[in-house]
Formats: C-alpha cells, sequence, structure tokens
C-alpha cells in the first residue's frame, strides 16, 4: 500500500514566453536562497537536459525534471516524493510561457501548478513596456481560476521612471505583489547554442556566472517575501512504480561526456531501482564500454560537434562493434543514434565513419530542426518491451536522415495532437535506436492532466 507524505512548499518560477529571463532568474533564486541557509529542491518543467544542470549546481542538489504531458502522474508523485523532506523549499523552473504546453489544453507548467498547489512566480520582461507590464500581469493572474500567480519580477527594467510607470500602473493589482525589479546585466548571460544553454560541463566559469547572478537576485529581489509566498496544494500520494523505462540490462555501460550528456536522472535513478549497475565511460576520451556490461546506451547529446574526433575513436567503435558481435543490447537516443548508424556529417560537410551498426546515415550540414513531443508505440519485441508497449517522448534536433532501410522500424509514432509521425528508428537484432529521448512509459493510465 502506498504511504502518503505532505507536499513541501514550493514555487513555480514562470513566464509569458521564453526569452523573459526565467532561467537566470531561478538560478540567481537557488543560489541566494541556498547562500542564506534555506534547503531549496529544484525541479524543471519539461523535457530539458541542460538547464537542470545549471540547477543542480546553484542548488547543491540534483535537479528533476516534472513533465505533466510525458510522465504518467504517479510517476509525478514519486519523484516529488524522493525530494519530500521537512524544511525543504521546492524552487520549480517552467518551460516557454506559463499556459503553453502540449497541446493549447495539455501539459504546459499551469497544469503542474494547478496540481501541486505551487504557486507561480511570473517573471515579466519589461524592456519594451512600461504600464502595459501591469495588464499583462492581471491577465496571467486571472486566466485559470486553478493556479495562482502570488508574485511578479520585473525583469530589465531601466530607468528609475521607467520603474515609477509599473509601480503605479501595478497598484490596482494588489493580490500580486511586486518582489522586485532587475536591471539589464548584460554579464549575467549563459552561453548558448542551437539546442539551447552551452552544458555546465563545457564552461569553466560556470560558478562565477552563478554566484554573480545569485548576488544580482539578492540586491533586487525580496527573497524573505518571495520564501514567504511558498505554499502546496497539502498531502499527496506516493506510489512505488515500474521504472520509466525498462532497465537495458543487469549492468549498463552508459556514455557520459560533452558528446553525450543527454540523460534523463530519473530513467537512470529508475534502472538503478530496478537492480541494474550503470557503468559510465567516456567515448571521447576513447574508453570502451566496460567489457562486463550486459547493455550499452548511448544518449543524445552534441556528437554531430565532435564526428571527427568520435570516428577516430577506434577504441570505442570497436567496442561497440564487439559488443554486437556478442549479442549485447546496445540501444541509442537521438545523437546515440547517429553514432549508431553508417556514417555522420559534420556541419562543414564532412562525411565520417560511424560504428555501422544501424541502417542510417545523418547530416548536420542539412540542417532542418525537428521538435515536439511523441507518443511511441513498439513495433516489434524488444528490450524496452513486447510490440505494441507505448512510451512518450520528445524529439529536438536538426540532424537530418541522407540514407535509411525502411525495414526494422522500431517505433510507429503520433505527436502529442494524435497526428501520425512517419515511423521511426530502427531495430537490428539487438542493437536498436531512434531520434526519440524516452521520458516515461504508459503502463497505466497517461499523465494528462486535464485539470480543468
Amino acid at each position: 500500500m502506498a504511504d502518503r507524505f505532505l507536499l513541501p512548499p514550493g514555487l513555480i518560477i514562470a513566464a509569458p514566453a521564453s526569452g523573459s529571463g526565467k532561467t537566470t532568474v531561478t538560478l540567481g533564486i537557488l543560489r541566494a536562497l541556498r547562500d542564506r541557509g534555506t534547503t531549496v529542491v529544484p525541479f524543471k518543467v519539461g523535457p530539458d537536459y541542460i538547464d537542470p544542470g545549471f540547477h543542480t549546481w546553484a542548488a547543491g542538489r540534483d535537479c528533476t525534471n516534472l513533465d505533466p504531458w510525458a510522465m504518467r502522474r504517479e510517476l509525478i508523485d514519486t519523484l516529488i516524493a524522493e525530494e519530500s523532506s521537512d524544511g525543504v523549499l521546492v524552487i520549480c523552473e517552467a518551460v516557454m510561457g506559463l499556459f503553453d504546453g502540449a497541446t493549447a489544453v495539455e501539459g504546459a507548467s499551469a497544469d503542474l501548478a494547478a496540481m501541486t498547489g505551487w504557486p507561480v512566480v511570473l517573471v515579466v520582461d519589461a524592456a519594451r513596456q512600461a504600464s502595459s507590464a501591469a495588464a499583462l500581469v492581471r491577465g496571467f493572474a486571472n486566466h485559470r481560476p486553478d493556479v495562482h500567480v502570488a508574485g511578479v519580477i520585473f525583469n530589465r527594467v531601466g530607468t528609475p521612471r521607467h520603474r515609477r510607470h509599473i509601480e503605479e500602473a501595478m497598484v490596482a493589482i494588489p493580490d500580486v505583489p511586486i518582489l522586485g525589479f532587475l536591471p539589464t546585466n548584460g554579464a549575467l548571460s549563459v552561453p548558448s547554442r542551437y539546442l539551447g544553454l552551452v552544458q555546465t560541463r563545457e564552461i569553466d566559469a560556470v560558478e562565477k556566472i552563478i554566484a554573480a547572478t545569485a548576488t544580482h537576485i539578492a540586491d533586487h529581489i525580496h527573497l524573505d517575501m518571495l520564501e514567504g509566498l511558498a505554499g502546496s496544494s497539502g498531502k499527496y500520494a506516493k506510489r512505488e512504480i515500474a521504472p520509466p523505462v525498462p532497465p537495458l540490462g543487469q549492468r549498463i555501460a552508459v556514455a557520459v561526456d560533452a558528446a553525450f550528456g543527454f540523460t534523463y536522472p530519473h530513467v537512470l535513478d529508475g534502472w538503478r531501482k530496478g537492480g541494474a549497475e550503470i557503468i559510465p565511460f567516456s567515448p571521447l576520451a576513447d574508453e570502451a564500454p566496460n567489457p562486463t556490461a550486459d547493455a550499452i546506451y548511448l544518449p543524445g547529446g552534441y556528437p554531430e560537434l565532435y564526428a571527427g574526433t568520435i570516428a577516430a575513436r577506434a577504441t570505442v567503435l570497436d567496442g561497440l562493434r564487439m559488443a554486437a558481435t556478442a549479442g549485447k543490447t546496445i540501444f541509442g537516443e537521438c545523437g546515440g543514434y547517429m553514432v549508431l548508424g553508417r556514417a555522420l556529417t559534420d556541419a562543414d560537410g564532412t562525411t565520417h565513419v560511424m560504428a555501422g551498426l544501424l541502417p542510417v546515415e545523418t547530416s548536420f550540414a542539412k540542417r532542418a530542426l525537428q521538435l515536439g513531443y511523441r507518443e511511441a508505440t513498439v513495433v516489434s519485441p524488444c528490450v524496452l518491451g513486447p510490440a505494441g508497449t507505448v512510451f512518450r517522448g520528445h524529439e529536438f534536433h536538426y540532424a537530418t536522415m541522407i540514407a535509411e532501410d525502411t525495414d526494422g522500424r522500431l517505433f510507429t509514432l503520433v505527436d502529442a495532437f494524435g497526428d501520425i509521425q512517419p515511423s521511426a528508428g530502427h531495430i537490428c537484432g539487438s542493437i536498436a535506436g531512434s531520434f526519440i529521448h524516452l521520458i516515461d512509459s504508459l503502463r497505466a493510465n497517461p499523465a494528462v492532466l486535464s485539470i480543468r
């Protein structure tokens, strides 16, 4: 029988739109509160691999993804429960705009706010508006009665006159207190590339940036008031569930470095709880998968930026080929799928030979954005489960398929709207992979949070 636990108090740091500065604000809040002695627990809404790395650095503890479209409610409950204890404060960064989700009615950060009762702190980019910002805040505060916008932070505020305009307009919205005004500070920007921020492992000055961001937040935000706004809906049912993705084996070699950095902690933790041992290795360092492993996982990342290096890593590629010959399970997602293919063409148009274990050739020279949630159904029995097993996941890449076999498909796909997508991935014996990043399986009812 599942136990009960008290949902910890929390806040969701959200915004009207992407680009408002909510990631920078979240990092500053996490570190500033930690510096004050508050035990902060970071969460990130949605399918994001990179931001959680910064949250982990700022908070001093692991950040976990919560996805109200791709995850079953049971999984969300369990992930929150595992971080719950007396005296913690949850700081959860939203994704996109507060009410933007997988569809117009599913999967938004607002759904998680309604489910947990965590109040929302709205980060508003005021750079190109003044009094009109108050109208925006009023609209967000009144859009859904089950979502509580508890406070607002105005970002990129210029002159004292600019601030005064906003303050006077906000007098008419007394239920949404102003927590602070943040002046523009270009020194706090984090380097980014086409899939988001540059990974923490690639930034030497990450600590300096986060410490400076915390100082900026502490100087301009009423942190006592912010902490006082935290709340929750009360008690939650914790459910012990099977791993979101079945363990690939008993001892799983997992590629981990700058080229293979896109792993979900909840997936790896699920494998450990399922009795599997995780054995990391670095292809960029020419480390072969541990020969005692009975399975190999190549996650996504940026192999297209290191294609020449990977192609020259004979120890790694030969290790993959020997594992395949021995019948070991090998599974690749997105970038890992590309490396398991025959060849990868980099941005300069140079083609590099890859492992050759799956019948695909991909290119980063011919770019085309593929982005969106996917519901993936297994076509043939494999390590992921019997035919008909359904997963939810996400696809986000610019690489294109320039050659592939049409036989041996791994998944049939629909998107979040239920529209049929081209079949995806490949399976060849014990080797499988696709561009889809798997988040959870639908062994129970889908976690579609139609709360309204």
